[in-house]
């Protein structure tokens, strides 16, 4: 099963909270995702692979650790994950950016891919899906699904705020993908709405609510 990891630093949990209130406004919220996923990408980060290289300081020669192995791509879910990209590559500025777009089929209520561009060189990177909530986990998965059938297969899923049923659904469908959350909430209401949650997430980051 997929490990799950609550980045529940205080600064994080701090600022999670102010963007819960209400009268936090459009900028506010997007300053505040935007700081919190830099810390998040830090715990996310954390596993990458390093390796010995000689450097030369003021002082002598030495062999110090630099980040070796597999490169980085972020992958914000459309629209709301876009506010946690800029946070992610403040840390990583040399990671690619793909782009996936997801509607929900009102017939079927499958999820429906309509937008993908992603790396060409995806099978050699380390994959981390953005999206601020997981209330169902149905775009999710579906996101993280359409993701490995371009040959990636070293996925990690970053979310703000996470339901324990989109917990369950991402742990069934993807036991290889790890989640990362900033914290976990009561249940999904009748509207699937994360409950205590914060709302729309695209809705409050972009001022459309």
């Amino acid at each position: 099963m997929s490990k799950l990891v609550v980045v529940d630093h205080p600064l994080v949990q701090h600022k999670l909270t102010l963007m819960r209130r209400t009268e936090c406004s459009s900028k506010e919220f997007r300053e505040l995702l935007n700081e919190i996923s830099m810390f998040m990408a830090y715990e996310v980060t954390r596993d990458l692979p390093l390796k010995d290289v000689e450097v030369e300081t003021p002082i002598c020669k030495t062999v110090k650790k630099m980040i070796a192995g597999r490169k980085l791509a972020i992958v914000p879910v459309l629209r709301a994950g876009l506010g946690m990209v800029d946070g992610f590559l403040s840390l990583v500025p040399n990671a690619k950016v793909g782009h996936i777009g997801l509607y929900r089929d009102p017939q079927t209520m499958e999820p429906v891919e309509y937008y993908c561009k992603l790396p060409a060189d995806m099978e050699e990177r380390e994959t981390v899906v953005v999206d601020p909530m997981l209330a169902t986990g149905g775009s999710a998965s579906a996101a993280v699904s359409f993701i490995k059938k371009h040959n990636c297969k070293h996925i990690k899923l970053m979310c703000l705020i996470a339901a324990p049923e989109g917990i369950e659904r991402i742990q069934k469908d993807h036991p290889d993908v790890d989640i990362y959350v900033a914290g976990v909430d009561e249940c999904l209401n009748d509207h699937c709405y994360i409950v205590p949650g914060l709302g729309d997430a695209g809705d409050r980051l972009f001022g459309t609510k």
